[in-house]
């Protein structure tokens, strides 16, 4: 059973992202346009589940399901789309997950939607901060019911 778990910023949090965006640009290599580090880890002073969020923009999404093996000799489970249309999603770490991939076809509205929301709350930091305390007290209440976390937030 997966623990919700919100911790304080860490400066770590980009090192761990720049890291492992090396290694998926390896991997993936000439399929790539632009790798970017979504989610509330990539907000400056933002409370978060410490789970890296990362958006490999790629130029064909239906290439993407050949890389299955490499990216599973790694640490990270395929989850093909996972509910959305169009995006190609791994995980890694399992109950204690540390990565999320969200692998994006250049041009999908999904992009401008992760980057619109994590553009806001890097220029509006009294809203990250309001957001960063709704997580805290959702993660406190819901601590085994990621699901009532995730529908908290979205209220």
């Amino acid at each position: 059973m997966r623990k919700v778990e919100v911790m304080p910023f860490s400066e770590r949090w980009s090192l761990e992202f720049e890291k492992e965006a090396a290694v998926l640009q390896e991997i993936l290599g000439t399929e790539i346009i632009e790798i970017h580090h979504i989610g509330s880890t990539s907000v400056r002073g933002l409370s978060a589940k410490p789970i890296i969020d990362i958006m490999p923009v790629v130029k064909d999404i239906s290439r993407i399901d050949q890389y299955n093996g490499m990216m599973a000799g790694i640490g990270y489970e395929a989850k093909g789309e996972n509910g959305i249309a169009g995006r190609r999603y791994f995980q890694k770490g399992g109950d204690e997950r540390t990565h999320h991939i969200h692998i994006y076809e250049d041009g999908s509205q999904e992009i401008f939607r992760h980057l619109a929301f994590r553009d806001f709350l890097r220029a509006h930091p009294e809203k990250a901060k309001a957001y960063g305390n709704l997580k805290e007290k959702l993660a406190q209440q819901f601590l085994y019911d990621i699901e009532s976390y995730i529908n908290g937030k979205a209220n």
